[in-house]
């Protein structure tokens, strides 16, 4: 895999903030409002729980909180109502409580609306667009968005998904989702681009889109990577979901250096130090 060299400097608007992302990644710290998160030390239910692990993330340098009340793999039902109980009132304290950025990790575009008037800077929305309010709640709100790449659906298994060519199949939905946030209004500096990994995709195929992370960072927007603790590292190393984190930091570090720009992680201190490491490298060059 190549280093990833972007053509000209890198910028991505968050509410206010305006980041230069040429050789610096964002770290976006996971904080899961939920009690089946497939990855159970960051399923932090209870309010207490929660808003004591967005301090920690915070003290370890997370650039960004992404607030998540529905995980994304089959479970059960959680109805529009609940989602909005779940992360609303969080997402209004975590803005009181903390001078960082705030995402919204849902794909209904009444969540992500109620959010941004809360606080919320950013859309994270991992069925690719697919209620159709979604990109013109974004632009009203000047919030910017993550445009996922998914086979089917969220919450919809995917065991045996088929591409001929994963990597272009990805690149094209990616910009065509590009498009449409475009034309909805959102501006071209609010968009980031995700491969999303395991999201209809085999192990071999997840681990392929890292590698070919320079492909899609060529793309021209920044390139979003959600590789922590994930099943094709688990599947590639034969770790359960508690023993990936090496195996996380490993994934991350390759991801900075093809191109990825936020990241988002359970592990924020140690993502930090790799992500340092490699800004070092990259201006060093």
């Amino acid at each position: 895999m190549r280093l990833f060299e972007p053509r000209s400097p890198l910028i991505f608007a968050l509410g206010e903030r305006r980041f230069d992302l040429t050789t610096r990644a964002l770290v976006m710290g996971i904080l899961n409002r939920t009690p089946d998160s497939f990855y159970a030390p960051a399923a932090t239910f209870d309010l207490d729980a929660f808003f004591r692990r967005a301090e920690s993330l915070v003290s370890e340098g997370a650039d960004i909180l992404d607030v998540g009340g529905v995980k994304a793999g089959p479970g059960p039902e959680v109805t529009e109502a609940e989602e909005l109980e779940r992360v609303v009132p969080a997402v209004s304290e975590l803005a009181r409580r903390f001078d960082v950025a705030l995402s919204i990790d849902t794909w209904r575009a009444s969540v992500a609306s109620a959010c941004f008037a809360e606080g919320a800077s950013l859309g994270n929305d991992i069925s690719g667009f697919a209620d159709p309010n979604y990109l013109s709640v974004a632009a009203e709100a000047k919030a910017s968005v993550v445009a996922t790449h998914i086979r089917l659906a969220p919450r919809v298994a995917d065991p045996t998904p088929h591409y001929d060519d994963v990597t272009a199949t990805v690149r094209d939905f990616l910009l065509e989702r590009r498009r449409r946030a475009l034309e909805a209004g959102v501006g071209e500096d609010r968009i980031v681009l995700d491969a999303g990994l395991d999201l209809g995709k085999t192990s071999a195929q997840s681990l392929q889109l890292l590698r070919d992370s320079p492909v899609l960072a060529d793309l021209g927007s920044p390139l979003f990577l959600s590789a922590s603790n994930k099943t094709f590292l688990g599947a590639m190393f034969d770790l359960g979901v508690t023993e990936r984190r090496e195996a996380t930091l490993a994934a991350s570090a390759l991801g900075i250096a093809g191109g990825a720009r936020v990241l988002r992680v359970h592990d924020v201190a140690g993502t930090v130090r790799v992500r340092d490491a490699i800004q070092a490298i990259l201006e060093a060059r």
